[in-house]
């Protein structure tokens, strides 16, 4: 006989899987408006309207939990936000309305329009900081990276776990003077470095499947929203990912303080970032190497989403054509 935690997260995915595409799916249109317009804010500020607009149609009771800061700013999808029409599950939601505003703005390949739910209390609340982050995809056992270790010797363990030379591997990198070190040792080991300018969720995602991507391994300082949406992917489809905040004021100490983190230097795994059952959604704003842009064509506008389940490992690719254009706009 199925309990009742067994049947709780079936619920929230039957009701909650496809409804969370279509509230990427309106962010993403939304900043695509704006792209190549120059105006970071702007493209920003229009999928964060879409998104919660979209959100609070959802039948769920959420809490963001993670998300584009937690101090004063009501324009955003702040940490502590209530979202939902509030009669429906509780959950927990992690947001990055528009990851890579300044590929959107500048019409470069790889803005997405991403965000996670989970059951309450399964995602880390943290404040809106910086994070360190190692991940590899799936099949390799636990222990072969580390974050604590240096990048060259990471490389060299990923390639023996892999029965491969260093030089087959490739790391990715963003492009960022605080990763010199990390690049320097990446290419000391043999293996090569793809660097990009944004977008280390999609980055995070990639090492999941070398083989199609080429990248074996991500490296680097980012967002920590970033990094609870890259793990909440990972935990959908597998692999492994350390993180840490990168708490290194007293001002953020205290933040974190204030969410219950008591020690500023933990080392989060998947499981500590990401708890029980999660969905998780990405739109293209811009075409990238995970997803396609959304394109404008006349009265027909296109989108592509990749949703994915946690309970089930079940990855949905969906390829959207949205024909009521003014409803679909103001919606």
């Amino acid at each position: 006989m199925a309990t009742v935690s067994d049947q709780r997260p079936h619920k929230l995915e039957r009701i909650l899987s496809l409804e969370i595409v279509r509230v990427t799916e309106r962010a993403a249109v939304s900043a695509a408006r704006l792209s190549g317009r120059g105006d970071e804010k702007a493209a920003d500020q229009a999928a964060v309207d879409a998104m919660r607009r979209e959100l609070n149609k959802l039948p769920i009771d959420g809490t963001v939990v993670i998300g584009e800061g937690e101090r004063d700013e009501a324009p955003m999808l702040y940490i502590g936000e209530q979202l939902g029409s509030r009669i429906g599950p509780k959950v927990d939601i992690a947001v990055d309305p528009l990851e890579g505003t300044t590929l959107c703005a500048k019409c470069m390949p790889g803005a997405i329009a991403t965000m996670a739910m989970a059951e309450g209390g399964s995602l880390l609340n943290a404040p809106d900081v910086y994070m360190e982050k190692i991940a590899i995809g799936p099949g390799y056992p636990q222990g072969v990276i580390h974050l604590d270790a240096s990048a060259e010797e990471n490389i060299r363990n990923l390639a023996k776990a892999k029965g491969v030379n260093p030089s087959e591997l490739t790391a990715l990198v963003l492009d960022r003077p605080r990763h010199a070190d990390v690049i320097a040792g990446v290419r000391k080991a043999g293996a090569a470095v793809r660097l990009i300018t944004d977008g280390d969720v999609a980055g995070i995602i990639h090492t999941a499947d070398p083989s199609s991507t080429g990248i074996d391994i991500y490296i680097g300082v980012g967002g920590a929203p970033e990094g609870v949406l890259a793990a909440a992917a990972m935990r959908c489809i597998g692999g492994q990912i350390q993180c840490r905040l990168v708490l290194d004021t007293e001002e953020k100490r205290e933040r974190a303080l204030k969410m219950g983190i008591t020690d500023p230097r933990r080392l989060y795994q998947m499981q500590d970032l990401v708890r029980g059952d999660c969905l998780f959604a990405a739109t293209g704003v811009t075409d990238g190497a995970l997803l396609r842009g959304v394109k404008f064509k006349g009265a027909v506008i296109e989108t592509e989403t990749v949703v994915m389940r946690s309970v089930t490992g079940t990855v949905r690719w969906i390829r959207a054509e949205h024909r009521q254009l003014d409803k679909f706009h103001l919606d």
